[in-house]
């Protein structure tokens, strides 16, 4: 098998958690080159893959000095999320394959850009968007395909995650996201809830999206969460430009209404709300739960009934769970997001070895990562409804669905 030599560039959290528990876990794989504009931060991590392999990578300070000397198969991009596209389109013009961390995108010509690039020189590109290989996720999409909801006329996702200390401690400790919350109010970071969905109604492959109209409410939470911090005490007047909620409505050619919410800086729990509503059935992933027509639910039982209920999908894991799922291994679990980092990253080398089509591509990263932009032009215009392009220039009604496990 032909080993696979990576390059990491951003180390942060992101970048260290997936060069030390997945990239050094995965066979025929090895870290040979980092990179932060922050030295220190790529030394430190290239001194702890030293301890753990015995090797130490190449240290640099850009993204650009690292693939102008390095002879490398693949880059793992988790830099802030200004030089995600950038960083990409400067790989692929190196005939470096491209494993490119979610975030979001700032207009539309880079897009543009990211696709253009690859047309010209089909270097390999995949979107490192983990929860499309979710447990619910895949278990749902399976079920969808197979027509146990019937046809699709609905579904929700949400990013509810409390950052307030990640975002608040940003400019202390050199992360990226305080200055992305002072400066822009948008849906910042779309793609955890959008593209499990995306890839259940096949956007991109028979379907688009046409519209979106998008609002949010007033910024408070992160200045609430400065105060009594000494150390956040500046932070407490300052005028953030994000939402503290902000909601998105999505129109599809297939007729299909889609709703997103990005909810960040106020207390909560941490959810996706992946939810799908169609003609013959429902699934919630709050409660793991899914209905189907047939089933009894009288009137004065339906508490009762939902209680009863709740976690009733697992009985659906043996006819549609996929084989990746039955078989994880607790040492897979462990490596990052409960297993879906390694789903990702095993199916990255797989697709790079072996010369087949990556199953998140340029095309899925531009209409995913758009939303970011869009939803800052609808809320600038009081929710207006704003038009989505469409970056296959019209092969999306050629291009056809791909296997669930596939994507």
């Amino acid at each position: 098998m032909k080993k696979i030599r990576f390059a990491v560039c951003g180390c942060g959290q992101r970048g260290v958690m997936i060069a030390k528990s997945i990239l050094l876990n995965l066979q025929d794989v090895e870290v040979s080159a980092v990179s932060d504009p922050y030295l220190d931060k790529a030394e430190t991590l290239a001194d702890e893959l030293r301890e753990k392999t015995g090797l130490r990578p190449n240290v640099y300070s850009s993204y650009e000095e690292l693939l102008d000397n390095e002879l490398i198969d693949a880059v793992f991009i988790a830099t802030g999320w200004d030089a995600h596209i950038p960083a990409a389109v400067y790989a692929m013009e190196k005939g470096v394959a491209v494993a490119m961390e979610v975030g979001a995108v700032y207009n539309e010509q880079e897009c543009w850009d990211l696709i253009n690039t690859y047309e010209k020189t089909k270097t390999p590109f995949m979107l490192m968007e983990n929860c499309c290989y979710g447990k619910e996720e895949l278990l749902v999409t399976a079920m969808a395909r197979a027509g146990k909801f019937g046809e699709i006329v609905y579904c929700h996702g949400a990013y509810m995650h409390d950052l307030r200390e990640q975002v608040s401690y940003g400019e202390l400790k050199r992360h990226y996201r305080n200055g992305e919350y002072s400066k822009y109010n948008r849906d910042n970071y779309p793609t955890h809830d959008f593209g499990p969905i995306a890839k259940l109604i096949g956007i991109n492959r028979g379907n688009r999206m046409l519209s979106l109209s998008s609002r949010a409410s007033k910024s408070c939470g992160l200045n609430e969460y400065a105060k009594g911090k000494g150390e956040l005490a500046y932070l407490a007047d300052r005028k953030f430009a994000q939402g503290d909620i902000v909601e998105t409505l999505i129109t599809c050619e297939n007729g299909e209404l889609i709703s997103l919410r990005l909810d960040t800086t106020l207390p909560t729990y941490y959810s996706r709300e992946f939810t799908v509503r169609g003609t013959k059935g429902l699934y919630e992933q709050k409660l793991n739960m899914a209905l189907f027509d047939g089933e009894e639910m009288d009137e004065g039982g339906r508490v009762e009934y939902i209680i009863k209920e709740t976690n009733n999908a697992v009985k659906y894991y043996d006819e549609f769970l996929p084989d990746i799922w039955k078989h994880i291994t607790p040492e897979m679990i462990e490596a990052g997001h409960g297993g879906m980092d390694i789903f990702e990253f095993e199916a990255f080398c797989d697709c790079l070895r072996n010369g087949k089509e990556m199953p998140i591509d340029v095309y899925d990263a531009a209409a995913w990562m758009c939303i970011a932009y869009l939803t800052g032009e609808s809320i600038a215009k009081d929710g207006a409804s704003v038009s989505i392009p469409d970056f296959t220039r019209g092969e999306y009604k050629n291009r056809t669905m791909q296997d669930v496990i596939d994507l």
